[in-house]
């Protein structure tokens, strides 16, 4: 039983093999673009534009017949036709500068770059000066301590309850930090020299915030004209020579004589698939499943013969 299986299964695989139509493995039919014809009309000449991915196995290479000449295919061509590309291109860029300075910019910014665009066209561009803006990238800030000093004369004595403990200066508070005494008078007292009158100076302190730019972005553009050279297409030339069709003289037969005067021409008849456009059939689209379908046949039979011969030698046994 095993062994029948195996046998089965091999038959199958040989017709599913022999069956696989000749238009099922074709390739993509291609269309010629264009045709020309020499003046004898003994060469025709088809060309074909493809795409690289395209296969040139769809090129027919057939037999054709046309105007009572038989063409037949002698030669393909490969040509690689490039294709130059050019265009206008414009390119922003967009850099840092730590100055706004003019000068300072320019020095970041080459009159001509090198560019190459996403679709792979290059090529140089320049400069635009009238394009060149500069904007505030951004601030920051810092903080630092801050002094004042005010004075606060003819005080009768060093008392500190006279002396301001904040003041504001420039909006900002001001906090009493230190104070120094000096003395603007001095009576006799018990015949000793001591001062009357005196003059606090005081020392303020506070904090103050400022703001600062830290840097700059500069954008610019450039122009000018990109290009490339691509290989976009394959050119295909199919040539034809071509050779005049002999009309076939059909006599008549012995046995059926017919009496045709000596003075008339004896009847052409020419091949009647050459009246009908040169149509052939082809019987390989025939034949093929044909022979598929005998040969699928055969391993089946084969199968069954080795079956019962097993069978019936497990009979006799």
């Amino acid at each position: 039983m095993k062994r029948t299986m195996i046998l089965l299964l091999i038959a199958f695989v040989l017709a599913a093999a022999m069956c696989t139509s000749p238009l099922a493995l074709a390739a993509e039919v291609c269309y010629p673009t264009s045709v020309e014809q020499s003046d004898d009309e003994r060469e025709i000449r088809k060309i074909y534009d493809l795409s690289p991915n395209q296969d040139p196995a769809g090129i027919s290479r057939s037999d054709f017949e046309q105007n009572g000449i038989h063409y037949t295919l002698t030669d393909l061509l490969k040509q690689e036709t490039p294709e130059y590309q050019e265009r206008n291109h414009t390119e922003e860029v967009s850099l840092s500068s730590k100055s706004k300075d003019m000068e300072t910019i320019l020095s970041l910014l080459p009159q001509q770059k090198e560019f190459v665009t996403e679709d792979g066209l290059s090529g140089t561009l320049t400069l635009q000066l009238d394009t060149v803006q500069v904007e505030t990238a951004g601030y920051g800030s810092s903080t630092k301590t801050v002094t004042t000093t005010r004075r606060y004369p003819n005080l009768g004595s060093q008392d500190t309850s006279y002396i301001p403990k904040t003041v504001d200066e420039n909006g900002r508070t001001m906090t009493l930090q230190d104070i120094s005494w000096q003395v603007d008078n001095t009576g006799n007292l018990d015949g000793m020299a001591m001062g009357d009158r005196y003059t606090a100076v005081a020392t303020y302190s506070g904090t103050a915030t400022s703001s600062y730019v830290t840097g700059y972005t500069v954008t610019a553009k450039y122009t000018g004209t990109v290009s490339r050279i691509a290989l976009d297409r394959v050119r295909y030339v199919a040539i034809f020579e071509g050779t005049e069709i002999t009309p076939v003289v059909v006599l008549p037969e012995i046995n059926d004589p017919i009496d045709i005067p000596f003075d008339d021409p004896v009847p052409a008849v020419t091949d009647p698939a050459a009246s009908e456009g040169g149509f052939h059939f082809n019987w390989a689209y025939v034949l093929v499943p044909l022979g598929a379908v005998v040969l699928a046949g055969g391993g089946v039979g084969a199968a069954l013969f080795l079956k019962k011969r097993s069978e019936s030698g497990e009979e006799a046994a």
